[in-house]
């Protein structure tokens, strides 16, 4: 079977597995895809890796089409995904209404999984809200970094921390068996991103990748990306 390859933000990568066996009926085609931190699939296409399709912050695919690496017309949006925390399924759920409950709660927490912190959405902004709270140096030795933040959260479902917490896209944190949402940023801190999909200037499979699109976005996928953590 011919198989569609992406380049995915990691935040996306349980939408695209919803919607795999409606594509492959549509179009005879697998998918393929590299998920992980979105500066790393950026450079991956920059550095040369084929790919049909890539879903990346909106920014980040308008900057791939300046570059000439992705069709600037074949960009759309899919949805906004929230910075979220996570807890292992079975803790209490932490509640952080403003700045002060986030501190505490971090501050709580005996192990912090997070995404890659220098190329990775949430994982950027997790570093900068921890030097906002004044308490990056006092957190680092619990830091738990990983490439991405799926892989985060399969190593916080699995920590035998006492009192672990995770900070990831929502839709990370969703499509993770062993750990629970449990909230979003209190004001100040949050973080909302738009994510979009655009067919790549190489694009072996564009027809194919533009029928994925279309499936990403449509009005009749809505129930899916909100069950997964988008929102319109």
């Amino acid at each position: 079977m011919t198989t569609l390859n992406i380049l995915s933000a990691g935040a996306a990568q349980g939408l695209v597995a919803g919607l795999a066996e409606t594509f492959r009926a549509q179009t005879g085609f697998d998918i393929k895809g590299e998920f992980g931190a979105v500066g790393t699939m950026a450079d991956a296409l920059r550095n040369g890796t084929r790919a049909d399709l890539i879903i990346l912050t909106t920014a980040l695919a308008a900057r791939l089409a300046d570059e000439k690496l992705v069709v600037p017309s074949s960009i759309s949006n899919i949805g906004e995904v929230a910075t979220a925390l996570a807890v292992r399924t079975g803790d209490p759920r932490v509640s952080v209404g403003n700045a002060d409950d986030l501190r505490q709660a971090l501050l709580m927490a005996d192990a912090i999984f997070t995404p890659d912190t220098k190329a990775s959405t949430a994982g950027i902004h997790v570093a900068k809200v921890l030097v906002q709270l004044g308490i990056a140096h006092e957190v680092a030795p619990r830091m738990r970094v990983f490439p991405n933040g799926a892989t985060a959260m399969r190593h916080l479902a699995s920590s035998d921390a006492r009192r672990p917490i995770g900070c990831t896209q929502s839709t990370e944190i969703v499509a993770t068996d062993g750990v629970d949402l449990s909230g979003s940023l209190p004001p100040g801190y949050e973080l909302s991103t738009m994510y979009a999909a655009g067919v790549t200037m190489r694009a072996a499979n564009a027809r194919q990748a533009q029928v994925l699109i279309n499936l990403l976005t449509s009005p009749a996928q809505r129930e899916l990306r909100v069950g997964i953590g988008f929102v319109d």
